[in-house]
């Protein structure tokens, strides 16, 4: 029996675990720790792509009695994403966290937290997805608090109480799901799944938790707090990683368990609340007087237009454009995830060097910090989604993709979205590169501006240049190139 799909999980766990144990060593436990969960991952994605999903019941159990770990294209991918920003935060983090008592507190949540998303990741029954979905959120919340102020921790305290909000309601569907088919097993349900208002109740409470705890307009009320005022590492992963957790469950219950009972209208509410998402946290990350409340409001807007997709997607039939609609879905999810913990780093060297976040003090950043203002520039190319970022090519996708069904009304969202992310990302770049002290006189650190460098190169050159190995692998029917 493969055993692979384990690893991701344990190796994190076990690093928690002896970063507990040895609290001074704890910075080389979690750099080895992630080095070792990336290498996994790698081994993990060679054999899904060699070999397709594979299937791994823990302990030797039926399916439907063990714990089942499920590996595809899409859980692999963003398990492969998750753990490069898991390694490139750490790393950073071992330069902005001087003090061990903080590095000591930081590791064993940053690491639980990575295991209990993988986990999430890997699930393949809706219970098992809950349970790794209230560890993902106590760690995040948890390492929310350990953010310097009363704001950091009034912010963490909120976030814990609306994500056990959402939980209450995930719960409830779940329940729901067990009394009217006996089952939780995702594969089996959606076998067995059928159109009627308990079916459409349970994924209704589901969907509610789930978009509170992804920040969906106009729920999002929580995250641009926790997010600005949570360490720079952990803002990072809680934007790239955390809320893309519960986008992720969306996606697997909306196109995968319950794609057969809900028909295309069912998704028009998603897409208008992504709608929503886009126009305003643009415009608030437009108008924030810090860079990263600017970034935490880009969030909210970003994680827009993934909802905007789900219309889309329900209203394609099977075949070569859908596989091209959810590749440019996928893509667009590895982009905003790795541009935006690049965002999070750099304001965080800022923050650090200067003593401020404040955007109009930004006058000397582009002199006396000129790598990371470049890493803050290509950051900005891809949440544009200008090329060569594989935002380009994913928005570019969802465009043909809504002329092709008619849904033209997507159109000027997309458009405008876009228009005010450049005007954001250059008002930025124009204090940056205009003159004033307030950053003039800060030093770089190495340490920390190379790690959300190499992010962001992943995001506006790698993915772009290597969108195509990405539609392979995750819908190896696409042809993304007809719709160009």
């Amino acid at each position: 029996m493969n055993s692979l799909p384990v690893w991701p999980i344990i190796l994190p766990l076990s690093g928690a675990l002896l970063a507990i144990l040895w609290p001074r060593r704890s910075a080389r436990i979690g750099l080895f720790a992630s080095l070792s969960t990336l290498f996994a991952t790698g081994l993990l994605l060679w054999q899904v792509a060699s070999q397709g999903q594979l299937i791994h019941p823990l302990g030797g159990w039926d399916p439907g009695l063990a714990i089942v770990l499920r590996a595809d294209a899409l859980a692999t991918t963003l398990l492969l994403m998750s753990s490069l920003v898991a390694l490139a935060a750490g790393w950073y983090a071992t330069a902005y966290f001087e003090n061990t008592t903080k590095q000591s507190q930081f590791w064993p949540l940053w690491l639980l937290m990575i295991a209990a998303l993988h986990a999430m990741l890997l699930s393949a029954d809706l219970f098992n997805l809950y349970v790794t979905l209230e560890l993902l959120g106590l760690s995040a919340v948890s390492l929310a608090a350990l953010g310097a102020g009363r704001a950091a921790v009034e912010a963490a305290l909120r976030y814990l109480t609306v994500g056990l909000l959402g939980s209450m309601a995930f719960l409830a569907g779940l329940t729901l799901v067990y009394t009217r088919y006996g089952t939780l097993d995702m594969l089996s349900l959606a076998q067995v799944i059928e159109s009627e208002p308990a079916t459409w109740l349970a994924l209704a409470l589901m969907s509610t938790g789930l978009l509170v705890k992804s920040a969906l307009f106009p729920l999002h009320f929580w995250l641009p707090p926790a997010h600005a005022n949570a360490p720079a590492p952990v803002s990072a992963a809680l934007s790239a990683l955390v809320v893309k957790a519960a986008f992720y469950l969306m996606l697997r219950l909306w196109l995968d368990t319950f794609q057969s009972a809900l028909t295309p209208a069912a998704s028009s509410l998603l897409g208008l609340l992504g709608a929503g998402a886009v126009l305003w946290g643009s415009w608030n990350a437009l108008r924030a007087p810090r860079l990263k409340l600017l970034a935490a409001y880009s969030t909210v807007a970003q994680l827009g237009y993934l909802f905007i997709f789900f219309p889309l997607l329900m209203a394609l039939p099977p075949g070569p454009r859908y596989d091209a609609a959810f590749g440019a879905l996928v893509l667009m999810a590895l982009t905003h995830g790795f541009a935006k913990s690049a965002l999070f780093l750099t304001a965080g060297v800022i923050q650090q060097r200067a003593g401020h976040d404040r955007i109009e003090g930004l006058g000397g950043t582009a002199r006396a910090l000129p790598v990371t203002t470049f890493t803050l520039a290509l950051a900005g190319v891809a949440l544009i989604g200008l090329p060569p970022s594989g935002a380009f090519i994913a928005k570019w996708q969802l465009l043909s993709s809504a002329f092709a069904l008619g849904q033209w009304f997507w159109v000027p969202v997309v458009t405008i979205g876009s228009l005010l992310a450049a005007a954001y990302v250059f008002r930025v770049l124009g204090y940056a590169f205009g003159t004033g002290e307030g950053v003039a006189h800060a030093l770089s650190n190495g340490r920390e501006e190379l790690p959300a460098l190499l992010l962001a190169i992943i995001a506006t050159v790698v993915l772009g240049l290597g969108s195509i190995i990405v539609w392979h692998f995750i819908a190896p029917g696409a042809l993304p190139a007809e719709s160009f």
